[in-house]
Order: structure tokens, then sequence, then C-alpha cells
């Protein structure tokens, strides 16, 4: 079920509150996937504490990241601080809404991408445009650049059985028809599902299934 709370910002930042969220490792699947693409200029959509962003820079690319999220910008940033003098690559991080973000980097000119990745870029509010934000970053892409989704296919093993259907997580098929827009500009590298271990809030082990789709803009 969805959650109806209205102010996005209010709800990221009460996620973030207190100690940091994650483990501060980059996505394995972003890793075995993008480590074989040659750097170049890197977006990063909804970086949370920055780990993508961070791996990125260390491969040599000029990654930027954004997130609704000032504290989690901010974690983001140190880390990045901290990490300078080892990374061949830049982190660059901005807080603030995406789409507003991307039409004022539009016209900043950003762009052109050579990647733009977004892992787990999800949300349970009602009114978050997930597929047009992504669609937005990928107007910027270069013709040979790159467009990498990572997202859950289907809640963990452990969730209640009446989660476990798949809902509006987003599939393999889904996402090339929804982000390989206009038609003809894209094609496919990866559209898969992969499966990995996880553990649960309470130290389930379990498995979880992610969507992985990697397309290379033609034009």
């Amino acid at each position: 079920m969805h959650e109806t709370q209205s102010d996005p910002t209010e709800f990221w930042e009460d996620l973030y509150a207190g100690k940091s969220r994650w483990s501060g490792n980059p996505n394995p699947v972003l890793v075995d996937v993008v480590g074989a693409l040659s750097p170049g200029r890197s977006l990063d959509l909804g970086c949370g504490e920055g780990a993508d962003v961070l791996w990125l820079a260390g491969q040599g690319w000029d990654a930027t990241g954004v997130d609704i999220s000032s504290t989690a910008v901010s974690r983001a940033r140190a880390a990045a601080e901290q990490n300078r003098d080892s990374m061949p690559g830049s982190a660059t991080f901005d807080s603030g809404d995406l789409a507003p973000w991307l039409a004022r980097a539009r016209v900043e000119a950003l762009g052109p991408l050579d990647l733009v990745t977004a892992s787990f870029f999800q949300s349970p509010l009602d009114d978050f445009d997930r597929v047009g934000i992504i669609n937005l970053a990928g107007e910027m892409v270069r013709p040979g650049g790159y467009l990498f989704a990572l997202s859950h296919f289907a809640p963990p093993d452990w969730a209640p059985a009446e989660h476990r259907g798949h809902g509006d997580m987003p599939t393999p098929w889904g996402e090339v028809l929804d982000l390989s827009v206009p038609a003809g500009s894209w094609t496919v590298q990866i559209s898969e599902v992969r499966e990995r271990k996880a553990t649960g809030p309470e130290g389930q082990i379990g498995h979880m299934k992610d969507t992985v789709v990697l397309l290379r803009r033609e034009r």
C-alpha cells in the first residue's frame, strides 16, 4: 500500500534522521554492470548517502549525485571530502526535488552525460513520477552513452504472503518500454531479473529479486 504523505522532502528527511541508513558500499550490480564502461560524466538519481557516486569517482568518472534529502547529501559530501585524494575522478552532490533540478540542469548545460544511474530509485509516495524523472535525465545522455536502472522486482522472501505479488514494481520488459523513449533512440544491452541473498530487518536470511536494465543511446 502506498503512503499518502504529501511532502516528499519531509518524508525522506525523516527517513535519514539520526544515524546513516546504508552500508556505504556501492550496489554490487552497478559495480558489475557499469564497471565495464569507459569513464565519463555521470548523474545518479536519488543518490542517498552517495556510495554509488563515490565508487564511480573512484573509477575515474566525473560523477554527480542528487537527492531530495539534504541530510543524505551532507553525509555524501563529507564522505567525498574524506576520500577526495584517492579518487581519480570527481564526486559532486546536490540536494533538491529532481524534476525541477533536471529542468535547471538542462538550461545550465550539465550535459551531455555519458551515464545516468537510478539504483532503487523508488518511493512509497503516491505522487512520485519515477519514469518521468528518469526519462528527463535520459534526454541528457549523449549518443553512445548509457542509462542504468536497478530496482526491486518483487518483495523479499520474508514479506507477508499478501505482499508478494509484483504490484507496481518495475519489470525488465516494462522498464524497456517505459525508458526506451523515443522509440529507436535506445538499444537494450541488459534486461533481466537477478536474484541475490539479503538479510531482513529482524535478521531473516533470504533472497530478493531485482530488475536490471542497461540501455545504450544510439541517437
